[in-house]
């Protein structure tokens, strides 16, 4: 049976959190009733990741885990989990289902319809944020994400929502071509696929703050600004 979608979950460290998001994925996939799978990355979690995601593999079906020796970054696991998805369309998520699940159904028509690239928005009207981030921290990301639109992708509203769907062939060359590792390689994706002259739909979503933000405020704030000129200089290179 061919399978329509791979769901890909980057997941470092979360065997607090991970039990309760793949419980939340496999009822939605239940209720839906397509052929899916569903993809977990553990990037070198030093937790019990691993061991609670193979308990669970009895009980959801197409349930898979890649465990990496050593921490890589959200970005390398994306790719991996790309890599391996077998589904017509990818989607990504990160393992907290912040933007939940069923957000989903937004999307599936768009990537029906052709659209290469579907990726959620916290930034648009109808846009809903339930849970917000302390004032700082959306600060910090409103600035981020002026500099993303001044040096790389213009015109969308969230770029670092973790989120995104993709016409498997579109993802496939997107992340083939792909440096960046960690959290900035949402830009790059997008960065590569306006320079393939793909489509690239913002969706509003649901969006439910965790307070356990993987994100260290300064330092990779620091590393996502740096990266932003890796993009801009790799370009200029010609290694795009």
């Amino acid at each position: 049976m061919d399978l329509e979608l791979s769901i890909v979950i980057p997941a470092y460290n979360e065997e607090d959190r991970i039990i309760s998001s793949l419980d939340q994925i496999a009822g939605y996939l239940s209720r839906r009733g397509f052929p899916a799978e569903v993809i977990v990355v553990s990037d070198g979690s030093r937790d019990r990741t691993g061991d609670v995601v193979r308990e669970k593999m009895a009980k959801v079906p197409g349930l898979s885990l890649v465990e990496l020796d050593r921490n890589r970054g959200k970005g390398y696991c994306v790719r991996v989990g790309v890599e391996k998805a077998g589904g017509r369309y990818v989607l990504f998520s990160d393992a907290d289902l912040s933007t939940p699940v069923e957000e989903y159904d937004k999307f599936l028509p768009l990537l029906q319809d052709g659209v290469p690239v579907v990726i959620g928005s916290r930034g648009l009207p109808d846009s809903r944020i339930e849970l917000h981030q302390s004032w700082y921290r959306e600060g910090m990301g409103k600035a981020f994400n002026l500099l993303v639109r001044s040096l790389t992708v213009s015109g969308i509203r969230d770029t670092q929502c973790g989120f995104k769907a993709f016409r498997r062939e579109a993802v496939r060359d997107l992340v083939s071509r792909q440096r960046i590792e960690r959290f900035s390689f949402d830009v790059e994706l997008l960065f590569l696929a306006r320079k393939r002259g793909l489509k690239i739909a913002e969706v509003p979503v649901r969006w439910i703050n965790s307070p356990r933000s993987r994100v260290r405020i300064v330092r990779d704030s620091l590393r996502m600004a740096f990266d932003l000129f890796r993009i801009r200089w790799s370009d200029f290179r010609g290694r795009y």
